[in-house]
């Protein structure tokens, strides 16, 4: 197309000036109605607009090329196009404008079929920037993409169907071993890129047929038996813990004393600040968060400004007994803005599990997470026939189900439970 005179754009632009100001006032108002109505008074060149947005489209794949276009000695133009086998591939035309052509038709075929890695990146990124998932979530999405989906993903997502996914994803379950929890995890990303593939159109099938076809059941899934003496502290441990932490008091120590009479979470508590003490209660308004710094490819831990749920967002209650902690606390670091501060840095969550298996190693106890003293926390209140929304308030948890399904573990140690049964007067012997 020749280019238009400066003349013919300059009558156009008058012509639009007149007809834009006859419009009705109703019109001016309604964008839909503003187009259309500009579209059948002739207003608008349709095919010159349609022209000049494939030529920014061409533009920008041009740039979107990563290797130099350029002209050889035999007047030839050349450049090199992207293979997954070899890694590159040279391509030869007799015109610039032929090998302009071939990069043009290769990036589209591209931004037209992703592959399920690229739709799984823009999916998981989205989120990320809209808010709706932590860094911490997006990195665990990364991780669990990057273990299954390593080969697969490297698909054109148009040239996958129903039945490739299905076999795959029913393949990872024994090529993993995965337990039920861990092929959830692989099903909540799949569901999400399928979803994002399905709006734009690339797909013709959607997340909820592909999980409805799938052949698993529970008996697939790999079973984790864990013993009660590897989840909570027993009747016997706990005492022990509690008189070393009392009897060695420094900032770490108090926080896992902490968590011992609260059943606070220790992200929780390494993000608590003078402010939310008030007598023997806290506030819990703030968690740890850690994801990976693409930058420095380091993982970084910073404050979340909201716990792990809304019921998160509530006040711990110190026993009378355990008051003085609050204060044995606020006192190793009076100044700072937050309490748990070692050198000058807010102490880790990480630096607080290291301690917690150091002095486990030391006392000859069953090594035990942070999370295994909620555990025993919430144990301790449902033995204790507690209300059930004074537990739900103290553990943070929307459903007293989750407290007994998850948390509820038998704390008598081998011989206590030897004994009560040899009590029984069924089985004393005659």
């Amino acid at each position: 197309m020749k280019e238009r005179s400066i003349l013919q754009k300059g009558c156009e632009l008058e012509k639009y000036g007149r007809a834009l100001n006859a419009l009705p006032y109703n019109i001016m108002d309604n964008k839909e109605e503003l187009l259309k109505y500009a579209v059948t008074n002739g207003m608008i060149d349709l095919s010159y607009v349609q022209e000049q947005i494939e030529m920014t489209q061409r533009k920008d794949l041009l740039e979107k090329h990563p290797y130099k276009i350029w002209e050889g000695k035999d007047g030839r133009w050349y450049t090199y196009l992207p293979d997954e086998k070899k890694g590159r591939i040279l391509k030869k035309k007799t015109s610039k404008k032929g090998i302009e052509d071939i990069i043009i038709e290769y990036w589209k075929s591209q931004t037209e079929n992703p592959t399920i890695k690229e739709v799984f990146e823009e999916w998981n990124d989205r989120r990320l920037a809209l808010g709706k998932i932590s860094n911490a979530t997006h990195l665990r999405n990364k991780q669990i993409f990057n273990r299954h989906y390593k080969s697969f993903g490297l698909k054109r997502i148009k040239d996958i169907d129903l039945e490739d996914l299905e076999e795959f994803l029913e393949e990872q379950i024994p090529t993993y071993q995965l337990t039920a929890k861990a092929f959830s995890n692989l099903k909540t990303i799949t569901r999400g890129f399928i979803k994002r593939a399905k709006k734009r159109k690339l797909i013709q099938f959607n997340s909820e047929e592909l999980f409805q076809e799938l052949d698993t059941s529970e008996t697939d899934f790999k079973k984790i038996i864990k013993e009660d003496y590897e989840e909570v502290f027993d009747e016997t441990e706990m005492p022990i813990m509690i008189e070393y932490l009392k009897s060695n008091q420094d900032i770490m120590n108090l926080g896992i004393l902490l968590m011992f009479v609260t059943g606070a979470r220790v992200g929780e508590v390494v993000t608590l600040k003078h402010e939310d003490f008030e007598k023997n209660t806290f506030k819990i308004r703030r968690t740890e968060t850690r994801y990976l710094d693409p930058m420095t490819n380091k993982y970084v831990c910073e404050v979340k400004e909201f716990p792990k749920s809304q019921a998160g967002v509530r006040t711990a209650i110190i026993p009378e007994d355990f008051s003085w902690v609050t204060r044995a606390i606020q006192r190793q670091n009076p100044f700072g803005e937050y309490i748990f501060v070692k050198n000058g840095v807010r102490i880790s969550t990480q630096a607080v599990r290291m301690r917690l298996k150091r002095i486990c190693i030391k006392l000859n106890i069953y090594h035990k997470s942070p999370h295994k003293i909620r555990k025993t926390y919430g144990t301790i209140l449902l033995d204790n026939h507690i209300d059930n929304k004074l537990i739900m308030g103290q553990m943070g948890h929307a459903d007293i189900l989750c407290t007994e399904n998850h948390y509820h573990r038998n704390r008598k140690s081998l011989s206590r439970k030897s004994e009560i049964l040899s009590a029984i007067p069924d089985f004393k012997a005659n």
